[in-house]
């Protein structure tokens, strides 16, 4: 669609269902990999990158379907191709998240950087310093990260703060790696956002024994195998917040399902400030606004601060 064309002005009213977060789910896709057997992913929106990171998972031996009730399968039984190919990865951001769970499993990964052969900083830097932490011999050759770990990976104390303050790929690729990793891993300056929580918590019921879950020192220890377990992903934040503003713009009046309050404060907090009413029903919340609209201060942060994404 080359154009969008809307009428207005109009107030938006009704009910939303608000779908699972695609950044939580990409990463706990990949982190089927480090379980042989057939995962249940439930909550798994239709989205481009989600068909994209399928594709990457059956590249790599995997087979990955849609059940009859919408759930994402992957069965991760054989991993025999432990390659991340260019063509997939450029066409996915999140795609470098198969590197620690590959080099877990399979003790070895040959995967493209995001950007191919492009020349400059390379944000993937991070991750290769906590696996090289974790034991790992890595290097770059033609555009590609070549990882090996042929005795497994060993824990130790990492540090993951960068120029601009946390990674949450980078958190989400070590501490993926580390389940596996003989002995305690700690992960200093982790990324706190909810994805990076949920990707724990998934993790943990797959049989790792993950530590301070949502704060910035996350303590691994070490197992020697993971189960596939069914799990669902949470509601996807930056999407409920859009309809939030929408309700808010148009002094409408919308609630929204499957909507997680508890890791939005700093949404909920300035719309409250600028005149909109939020009332938080049990897993749903029911957005308004009847006054006119103040004026605020807003900036963005990393999580738990105002998100970038929603700053337009």
């Amino acid at each position: 669609m080359d154009v969008f064309k809307i009428e207005g002005p109009v107030t938006l009213n009704g009910t939303v269902t608000v779908n699972g977060s695609k950044n939580a789910a990409l990463p706990i896709m990949a982190a089927a990999i480090l379980a042989p057997g057939t995962a249940t992913l439930k909550s798994v929106p239709h989205l481009s990158d989600i068909s994209v990171c399928a594709e990457l998972l059956c590249s790599l031996g995997a087979k990955v379907k849609r059940n009859e009730n919408d759930d994402l399968l992957k069965d991760t039984t054989q991993i025999d191709n432990p390659v991340g190919e260019y063509e997939i990865v450029r066409r996915m951001r999140a795609g470098i998240c198969i590197l620690g769970p590959l080099l877990a499993r399979c003790r070895k990964a040959k995967v493209s950087l995001p950007g191919g052969c492009a020349i400059g900083d390379r944000p993937v830097d991070i991750h290769m310093r906590g696996l090289k932490k974790l034991g790992a011999k890595i290097h770059i050759e033609n555009g590609y990260i070549i990882a090996e770990a042929p005795k497994g990976l060993k824990a130790d104390e990492i540090f993951m703060g960068g120029p601009f303050g946390s990674t949450v790929l980078g958190t989400a690729n070590v501490m993926m790696a580390a389940t596996l990793a003989k002995g305690k891993t700690v992960i200093e300056s982790a990324a706190c956002e909810p994805e990076i929580s949920d990707l724990a918590n998934c993790l943990n019921k797959m049989g790792a024994k993950i530590s301070g879950i949502g704060s910035p020192r996350l303590a691994v220890e070490g197992v020697t195998q993971l189960k596939p377990v069914e799990y669902k992903v949470i509601p996807d934040r930056i999407e409920a917040a859009t309809f939030m503003v929408a309700a808010a713009i148009t002094k409408g009046n919308i609630k929204l399902q499957n909507c997680s309050l508890r890791d939005m404060m700093a949404i909920v907090d300035k719309l409250r400030n600028i005149g909109a009413t939020v009332e938080s029903e049990n897993n749903s919340c029911l957005v308004t606004r009847t006054e006119k609209i103040k004026p605020a201060d807003i900036t963005t942060q990393p999580y738990p601060g105002f998100p970038t994404d929603l700053q337009a």
